[in-house]
């Protein structure tokens, strides 16, 4: 891997902890790919990326070569390089690795190469070799819109992007913090769709202040890529009407909102700002790592993560883990709280949790957390944090269209083979269809539903003309 900061100074400021790989190391990096007949590494990426190839392009110093294969099957390489949980897919598989000798570091070489293209100007704006007169509106500016936008824009519609907020970039913007995605990154990729041609309709909440019926009539074809918003909550005695239970994702958009210059008066009152404060993380995904390592950064007094399964059996990145371990975050394992308990003021001031062990495995695969009898105690906290997940919002509901059907967890039924939902010509990807998920998943199906999209309307140019 690259050189990390020491801890002790990286977690004074919201800089990414690891530094640029140097042309040397980069292509000896490389040059370690056994350049296996069956690249088991290409077959855990979502996207299906080329890796030997442009691992040999880089060990040959051919790095815009190496760009160029990268970029054909990802439109944002330097942020999944960046943000994938590679120890649980390219890497964790990687030959090299399960022989024994360390993996090749796959996502810092995928980091270099597109650092290193915007660095030499050979990321360019998309340039279609011809104009349609056909529009494609999008709902949504995460990793699944911009992907799906890339893609159309190449093949010359015209399209929009509606996000409800004020920036472009979803969770990317507002969700992940800047010590794993320093916010220039995504941001010059909002310029690069916008000089190519792209539109960004902010604060465009479909639902509330625009319908699906307008969009619909404005645009030949509609992509929901709303991705999921809504947090599960505690539901444990105390947490109603205490003062000091956030959601993870208010935490993490506050501070990333500080972190881009905004002033956000949740943070100057001190309400969601961890500085002095015992802070007390329920959860243990990425999310969950993403808020203890701000609490670190905050100021905290004391930051505890507690998860009810062991570190073996936990969702997050073990990366992570090890990161937030070295940052001084304590990790509570087989831990789950029971109650939340406040202060007559109606302020936080301890969780009640309770010890776990590992029982049999549930339908998941994963074995169950029971209770240990007996074994309650209490953890003194200002702060309790939930990071238990998000599910997504009721859609149909929201946008006043009943005829859009969902699953039983709520997330937007397609047709897998095309990505279109119940409604003619309206599609959807990313965690709206698949629940809360990684960003290279939401890439992947971002630029499926581009194809879905482009088939569809050949098909309605085809039978206009047909018509005519």
């Amino acid at each position: 891997m690259p050189e990390k900061r020491d801890a002790d100074l990286r977690k004074q400021d919201f800089h990414e902890i690891y530094a640029d790989f140097i042309d040397e190391k980069a292509r000896e990096q490389s040059s370690r790919c056994s350049q296996c007949g069956v690249p088991f590494c290409q077959q855990g990426c979502p996207l299906g990326n080329n890796i030997p190839d442009w691992l040999m392009l880089v060990a040959e110093n051919r790095l815009e070569e190496a760009y160029e294969i990268s970029s054909a099957t990802n439109n944002m390489p330097e942020i999944c390089g960046r943000i994938c949980p590679q120890d649980r897919l390219c890497e964790g598989i990687c030959t090299v690795e399960q022989s024994g000798h360390g993996t090749v570091t796959i996502g810092a070489v995928e980091r270099y190469i597109t650092d290193t293209a915007w660095e030499k100007g050979w990321v360019t704006p998309i340039k279609p070799p011809r104009e349609k007169d056909q529009s494609v509106g999008i709902i949504g500016a995460g990793p699944a819109g911009f992907a799906a936008a890339e893609q159309l824009r190449a093949k010359g519609y015209q399209v929009t992007i509606y996000d409800r907020y004020d920036r472009a970039g979803g969770l990317l913007i507002y969700g992940i913090p800047g010590f794993k995605l320093e916010k220039e990154i995504v941001t010059r990729r909002t310029q690069r769709l916008v000089d190519s041609g792209v539109e960004f309709s902010y604060g465009a909440d479909v639902g509330n202040n625009i319908s699906l019926a307008e969009l619909r009539e404005k645009h030949d074809s509609l992509l929901i890529a709303t991705g999921v918003y809504n947090a599960r909550a505690l539901e444990l005695p105390g947490v109603a009407g205490a003062t000091g239970v956030y959601k993870a994702l208010d935490y993490l958009t506050t501070s990333n909102r500080c972190d881009l210059g905004d002033k956000v008066e949740a943070f100057e009152s001190g309400e969601l700002d961890a500085k002095g404060k015992r802070v007390v993380v329920v959860g243990g995904g990425d999310t969950a790592m993403d808020c203890v390592r701000t609490a670190i950064r905050q100021g905290a007094k004391s930051v505890t993560c507690m998860y009810r399964r062991d570190r073996a059996n936990m969702p997050g990145s073990q990366r992570e883990v090890m990161n937030a371990e070295e940052e001084g975050v304590t990790f509570d394992w087989l831990s789950a709280p029971r109650a939340v308990l406040t202060k007559k003021t109606g302020e936080v001031k301890a969780v009640k949790a309770q010890r776990m062990r590992l029982g049999l495995p549930d339908m998941s695969g994963r074995r169950s957390p029971e209770p240990v009898e007996g074994s309650e105690y209490d953890l003194k906290a200002d702060i309790v944090i939930e990071a238990l997940g998000f599910e997504p919002e009721d859609l149909p509901q929201l946008f006043g269209e009943s005829a859009l059907t969902v699953n039983r967890w709520g997330a937007v039924k397609v047709d897998h083979r095309t990505m279109m939902t119940s409604i003619d010509g309206v599609f959807a990807a990313g965690d709206i269809v698949r629940g809360a998920s990684l960003v290279v998943w939401a890439v992947k199906e971002g630029r499926d539903a581009a194809i879905g999209i482009d088939r569809y309307l050949k098909a309605a140019a085809r039978m206009v003309t047909a018509a005519e």
